[in-house]
């Protein structure tokens, strides 16, 4: 896969949108994707075993996809949580329009698609899931963790998935390391050499 898939804010490939049917919250769908973006033909196993390994996302506040690519995620957060506001980020402009029309599709009204720079850094999260861009290099994807991840708010989760083979244990030491020692960093799940990683900032005090 190109880096071009994570980091071009417009992709080379021509803009060519199709329908895909795609199982979310329970029943199936008819979505559009196209060329150019993050998986553009199917929710990748990474992405599923995520959806179908972690509890609901907090029922209220905000919650962040990140990485939203077409919106597998973030709309599922928005059915699961009607109520909390979800945040789709990518840097893919392409990817932002189809989430926001796949939204829309849905009928779903919570969903709020943003480039990272578009996003008050103030702002601050109840849950995060991501199935993060492993393939972009240990450095820029630590870049991105660290921008984020610290905007868990209080009593806050996030809950990552990453390929055992491309580096989910020495990720984990990795956040273990760079994180506030009252955070806890934890391996929850393998499933299909997928890790599931939990990363929880404690209430405050």
């Amino acid at each position: 896969m190109s880096p071009e898939h994570y980091f071009s804010p417009q992709p080379s490939t021509p803009e060519k949108r199709r329908q895909i049917s795609v199982p979310l919250g329970g029943t199936v769908h008819r979505l559009e994707t196209s060329g150019g973006i993050f998986s553009p033909d199917r929710i990748d196993k990474g992405t599923a075993i995520l959806l179908g390994g972690v509890p609901d996302p907090a029922s209220s506040g905000n919650l962040l996809d990140l990485g939203c690519g077409w919106g597998p995620i973030a709309l599922s957060m928005a059915m699961a949580s009607p109520e909390a506001t979800v945040y789709g980020v990518d840097v893919n402009e392409r990817s932002l329009a189809l989430t926001r029309d796949n939204a829309a599709t849905l009928g779903l009204k919570n969903v709020v698609v943003a480039l990272p720079e578009s996003i008050d850094p103030a702002m601050t999260y109840n849950t995060i899931w991501s199935n993060p861009p492993i393939r972009i290099g240990k450095e820029a994807l630590h870049e991105l963790l660290l921008l984020w991840l610290p905007r868990l708010a209080p009593g806050g989760i996030a809950w990552l998935v990453v390929q055992k083979n491309l580096g989910a244990d020495s990720l984990q030491k990795w956040m273990i390391g760079v994180l506030p020692e009252d955070w806890t960093v934890e391996r929850v799940s393998t499933d299909n050499a997928f890790r599931i990683l939990r990363v929880a900032r404690p209430e405050a005090s």
